[in-house]
């Protein structure tokens, strides 16, 4: 099985406990406690951004032990918030070293699980305007291309993972939707939207053929979500 999740959120090793918001409470035991019941051994979760509040890679260390001690194979990817993400290479290095070995870093690249390609980028702004944002977002277009054409050139079908909402509030991010429909994309999931108010503004259902789906972990009660 393949679930997804994303916003955990963790900060066992920072100041910065999410207790706070309404609704947060005790949240990484229950995320604990509903990952362990729904996720065997040899299942996959992709966990899509907000992994950690850390600053630094040198910080992350027991949110990463707090990840490696769940069931299952990790895939994660960048979010708003992950400003310890570095290059592929020293994160790599980073988990080999530190024994992290179910936890794998989702970064100009797919992997293949079950026979489907999980592919995606942290994603950007869909209503970017400033140079510096348009300079960001065509990275992020060009980082979901380099995750998704390799993987429909091997054969497989991808489903994408972004951080950010490719809709939202009624409008598009055009240049991220342009690619998923370019490349004829059936699943994307998505997270980043917190909160009962802004999630009524999260895009939930069918558009271009195209099904989304809001994955942040209050949104769905801090339990992986099979991607079937």
């Amino acid at each position: 099985m393949i679930y997804t999740i994303a916003d955990l959120h963790l900060s066992f090793g920072t100041d910065k406990p999410m207790d706070i918001f309404s609704g947060w409470t005790n949240y990484t035991e229950r995320i604990r406690n509903n990952w362990q019941r729904l996720v065997e051994p040899n299942d996959t979760v992709v966990i899509a951004g907000d992994i950690s509040w850390a600053m630094k890679l040198n910080e992350i260390n027991k949110d990463f032990e707090y990840i490696q001690s769940l069931n299952g194979k990790k895939i994660i990817l960048k979010g708003n918030h992950d400003y310890w993400w570095t290059t592929k290479s020293k994160m790599d290095k980073y988990i080999s070293d530190s024994g992290f070995d179910s936890v794998s870093i989702l970064h100009n690249n797919y992997y293949v699980v079950e026979d489907t390609a999980i592919c995606g980028t942290r994603g950007w702004f869909y209503d970017a305007e400033k140079d510096e944002d348009m300079l960001i977002l065509k990275r992020e277009v060009g980082r979901l291309k380099m995750s998704v054409e390799p993987a429909l050139k091997a054969g497989y079908k991808p489903v994408v993972f972004l951080h950010y909402p490719p809709i939202y509030n009624g409008m598009e991010c055009t240049e991220i939707m342009n690619v998923l429909r370019e490349y004829e994309i059936k699943k994307c999931f998505y997270g980043h939207v917190h909160g009962g108010n802004a999630s009524k503004k999260a895009f939930i259902g069918e558009k271009y053929g195209i099904k989304f789906q809001l994955i942040a972990c209050d949104y769905i009660n801090f339990t992986p979500m099979s991607i079937k």
